[in-house]
């Protein structure tokens, strides 16, 4: 495995770490009207978040390196930022779209590096992952009231 394959996987790894906290976060703090849809959805989330940390960890320790498995490291590697505690229901779901951009760039990224290796196992367990977070995005992104697809 190449190291910038190796770099963007366990980036995803702590991608996934820090969004998961987040979206506890998120879970436990959100207040309003919309509490009983965004308490449901951001716990989907952060077991989906978990799912996919362990897939990709997993494919890691398959190919014979190791995945970042510490919270110092995680918050190193992360592109993700944690909660600020101060966020309303509506900023809550700005920032997960906001996460799913960053996630979905360095998801890209090892797709990419995967299909110069040949690695089309990765490849498409990425692009599998792509999807769904692409999928929630556009659903929270309709949550919003945002017909156009948010890339700010």
């Amino acid at each position: 495995m190449s190291e910038a394959l190796n770099k963007e996987l366990n980036k995803q790894v702590a991608n996934w770490s820090v969004l998961y906290t987040k979206l506890h976060n998120f879970h436990w703090y959100v207040k309003g009207p919309s509490f009983f849809t965004l308490h449901a959805k951001f716990e989907e989330l952060y077991n989906e978040a978990t799912l996919n940390m362990d897939e990709i960890a997993e494919r890691l320790l398959t190919l014979g390196e190791a995945p970042v498995a510490t919270l110092k490291e995680h918050l190193e590697l992360s592109d993700i930022k944690e909660a600020q505690n101060i966020e309303s229901a509506d900023e809550m779901v700005q920032d997960v779209v906001k996460d799913f951009d960053k996630i979905m760039k360095s998801l890209k990224k090892g797709m990419a590096e995967a299909a110069k290796e040949d690695d089309d196992m990765t490849e498409d367990m990425l692009n599998a992952i792509y999807q769904k977070t692409e999928k929630h995005q556009w659903m929270l992104n309709a949550f919003l009231g945002d017909t156009n697809e948010s890339k700010k």
